[in-house]
């Protein structure tokens, strides 16, 4: 085994089982450094079962001090184990979601905080106070298409579409709410999507009965933008209800907790992950027992967590 810095010979040091086998440990006599034989974690040395039951845990909604209790493993090491399938999960994504046939696509961004509310970051700190995750899902398969975590600025929503629309085959159908920055005149959908898809917008509109009740929908507007879009199908309530699925299996979108992630990065891996699972994994009902990449034609059975670390 040849060193990484200076390539001379290694003598093996130790080992550790990881994945039930001993993963081999060398030094180099040289420059002192040592390293692991190739494995699914890269550096964590952390069993594998182990690291796919932190996943399992993670995109079952649990917190990271939560799962810090439950496994006996450190916070920072929970947080790691995120780190590198969240990074395995966002390449997977990249990569495999092409190419899907979808006829309706809606879009929508959900708030999120990260390390303080938007009141209490300054100005310039573009990493804190409010983040928005933008999500597209397909109509039909329920399959997220894409998403993107920021800022909620025309730049990412821009962004956000381009990406979409190199994912999409042919001419498809988008639904939006009635945010400016998509909707107007000279919006980011007609800018983007102008030439690939007819553009509709529903506008729902609330009202409080008092402070301790959730609002209630007291009216909805359906336009038609651009192109010929089908008004029967003008509706943002599956990616609503997919928001309620980031929030209800991922802890950093439970609202007034302390679960709120205090890194950016930490959320963007959260997102990427639930992301990832959502679609190859989690199976739905509304779907005959499949999931979302079964049903838009992406993949013929249902994945584990093991084959994203593996």
């Amino acid at each position: 085994m040849n060193c990484h810095c200076c390539s001379c010979k290694c003598r093996k040091s130790g080992s550790y089982r990881n994945k039930n086998r001993v993963v081999q440990r060398y030094a180099c006599d040289r420059c002192g450094k040592s390293f692991s034989q190739s494995q699914p974690l890269g550096e964590l040395r952390v069993d594998f079962k182990v690291a796919c039951q932190v996943v399992h845990l993670l995109v079952e909604g649990m917190g990271i001090r939560a799962i810090s209790r439950f496994t006996g493993l450190h916070q920072e090491t929970v947080l790691n184990i995120l780190k590198e399938a969240g990074d395995k999960a966002a390449q997977w994504h990249e990569t495999d979601v092409r190419n899907v046939k979808a006829e309706v696509v809606q879009a929508d961004e959900m708030h999120a905080i990260v390390g303080c509310r938007q009141q209490t970051a300054y100005a310039w700190e573009t990493e804190r106070g409010a983040q928005f995750t933008f999500l597209s899902v397909d109509r039909h398969s329920k399959l997220i298409i894409n998403y993107l975590v920021g800022k909620r600025t025309r730049e990412n929503a821009e962004h956000f579409l381009m990406d979409l629309r190199g994912r999409v085959a042919g001419h498809f159908q988008i639904v939006t709410d009635n945010w400016q920055v998509y909707s107007g005149e000279a919006g980011a959908v007609a800018l983007v999507l102008g030439s690939v898809a007819d553009y509709a917008t529903e506008t729902k509109y609330f009202a409080r009965p008092n402070e301790f009740e959730p609002r209630k929908v007291i009216g909805i507007r359906r336009r038609p933008r651009f192109g010929e879009p089908d008004m029967t199908q003008a509706t943002t309530c599956h990616v609503e209800r997919t928001n309620l699925s980031v929030r209800l299996f991922t802890k950093r979108f439970a609202r007034c907790t302390l679960g709120y992630s205090k890194k950016l990065d930490n959320l963007k891996s959260a997102v990427a992950l639930f992301v990832w699972h959502f679609n190859w994994v989690r199976i739905h009902g509304s779907l005959n027992g499949r999931t979302p990449a079964m049903a838009a034609g992406l993949y013929w059975r249902p994945l584990t967590i093991a084959e994203l670390l593996g």
